[in-house]
């Protein structure tokens, strides 16, 4: 049983994937591959996080080679969210891209390279040694990248060319650093890790020296400061449907594997460890809602939050308590939700107005206020304005800080707060309440009778079930937060409870 659990988040979208190749020259055949894959996928990780929050941790042995010389599946309450987020996340954008994606791409591999990117999350939250989590890494580089370039255009190529040599570069140090790992314990099993790490005698310090190349590596996959370059740079090159599910999730699958190992493997000599993430969290935040707040165009403005977010969800792990750690997990499980919907959004606009440019937008709340209401209520989310999602997370990171008289960063997220808040109004102030400009660029902006004839209604439904889906998905932890703040605090435990995974992975 728990073997099937275990395989399925991976087995779903490989079989999506390898079933939409059969039909490689039908694309409505694909379109329903992949969303019957994604339906299949949410009830399964479903499922598996309900039997994981029922029965505790659970692992297999692929081959039935025991650990460590096997090939190990874990899966605790943290890898379940984040399995669940995901395939939430693919069933919302498989539904965008029905029509919010040119025909050309979806014909050229659109389907099965999303469907072979959510195997790759899949692997890396659940895997339990290194060195598979470095090949899940790999599979999730050469996807992205491939849907980053797809449709050649020049902006395209140059943001795909930036994203796969600093990626590549941070293989590299990941890859160095599980070669140093390796080279000192001889193993690369994290529940065997964990417990070696632990055992007197051990060389901590070069345990400590090899926790730094992952930093590095995972930190650049997180984009967190001062690695973030090559993300606003990149993110906003390809169409929204690729660029949402990218931006929603790939920066946190990074961060979900920096917390893994730094409360796993390297849970050694924090007194180093953990006032170095704090600065790099610190300034990650700050650099991000300054960027975000000196940017003119709506997908960079949310690219650069990401970054700032992004020192939220590190802040946690810099802090290490129980606390701090479930702030993390919920602000991770919050801002996938949000940030996707908000780039949808930004499509939404653009498929109408045919611009990302806040110069050359205007006056949407008259012509849909719908939208308008649907972006207010992710924007707040994303500011933390109570009592929305954002709230809760920042809440249990900032109560975290006071209580570990952390008094700095916490003001500092305060503080970025309100910035966040400011980037927001502005996104409000120009592209939903201004009055349309009269002309951009030299040329006369459509009115608003050319601007409904060009756009498709059916188009511009169909698009908005996404985000209605995922705004229904953010109230609802926002104004019922308690069951999900229960379960981030159940996987904080189990996440510093090194004893209860290494005793369920060795069957100790």
């Amino acid at each position: 049983m728990n073997k099937l659990l275990l395989v399925l988040p991976l087995l779903i979208p490989l079989y999506g994937a390898i079933m939409c190749l059969f039909f490689w020259y039908r694309q409505m055949a694909q379109k329903v591959i992949s969303l019957l894959t994604q339906v299949g996928l949410v009830i399964g990780s479903l499922y598996l996080l309900l039997h994981v929050n029922e029965a505790g941790i659970i692992k297999t042995q692929i081959g039935n080679w025991p650990a460590p010389f096997g090939i190990t599946l874990v899966a605790d309450l943290f890898s379940c969210l984040m399995v669940l987020s995901s395939s939430l996340i693919g069933l919302a954008l498989v539904v965008y891209s029905l029509r919010g994606l040119d025909n050309a791409r979806q014909r050229f591999g659109y389907y099965p390279l999303v469907l072979m990117l959510q195997l790759g999350i899949g692997g890396v939250c659940l895997t339990g040694d290194l060195f598979n989590l470095f090949v899940w890494f790999e599979v999730l580089l050469i996807c992205c990248f491939v849907l980053i370039s797809l449709g050649g255009s020049k902006a395209q190529l140059e943001g795909s060319i930036k994203y796969v040599t600093i990626n590549i570069l941070a293989s590299s140090f990941l890859l160095m650093g599980i070669g140093v790992v390796y080279g000192i314990l001889g193993s690369l099993n994290m529940a065997e890790l964990a417990s070696m790490v632990r055992m007197p005698g051990t060389n901590t310090s070069m345990v400590t020296m090899a926790g730094m190349f992952f930093l590095i590596a995972f930190g650049i996959k997180s984009a967190v400061f001062p690695l973030f370059f090559w993300l606003p740079a990149s993110y906003h090159t390809p169409p929204i449907a690729i660029s949402a599910f990218i931006a929603g999730l790939i920066t946190k699958v990074g961060v979900y594997a920096m917390v893994r190992v730094f409360t796993l493997v390297f849970a050694i000599n924090l007194e180093l460890s953990l006032p170095l993430i704090m600065l790099i969290a610190g300034f990650t935040m700050v650099i991000g809602v300054l960027g975000a707040a000196a940017q003119t165009d709506f997908r960079k403005i949310l690219s650069f939050h990401i970054v700032s977010q992004i020192g939220y969800m590190i802040m946690g792990l810099a802090i290490f308590t129980p606390l701090a750690l479930a702030g993390s997990i919920f602000f991770i499980i919050h801002n996938i939700l949000v940030k996707t919907n908000l780039f949808l959004i930004s499509g939404v606009v653009a498929q109408r107005y045919h611009s990302f440019s806040l110069k050359k937008l205007g006056g949407v709340y008259l012509l849909q206020p719908v939208l308008s209401l649907l972006f207010v209520l992710s924007a707040f989310s994303l500011a933390g304005i109570p009592p929305f999602s954002g709230f809760w997370g920042k809440f249990m990171l900032a109560k975290a800080g006071f209580d570990a008289g952390n008094y700095a960063i916490v003001a500092t997220s305060l503080a970025v707060s309100l910035i966040t808040i400011f980037s927001m109004t502005k996104i409000w102030n120009e592209v939903f309440w201004k009055d349309k400009p009269a002309e951009a660029d030299g040329g006369t902006v459509p009115t608003d009778e050319d601007m409904i004839n060009l756009a498709d209604r059916r188009t511009q439904k169909l698009m908005y079930v996404p985000v209605v889906f995922l705004t229904v998905l953010i109230l609802f932890i926002s104004f019922y937060a308690e069951p999900l703040i229960a379960l981030t605090h159940k996987a904080a435990a189990q996440l510093l409870d090194h004893d209860l995974y290494i005793n369920v992975v060795l069957s100790r």
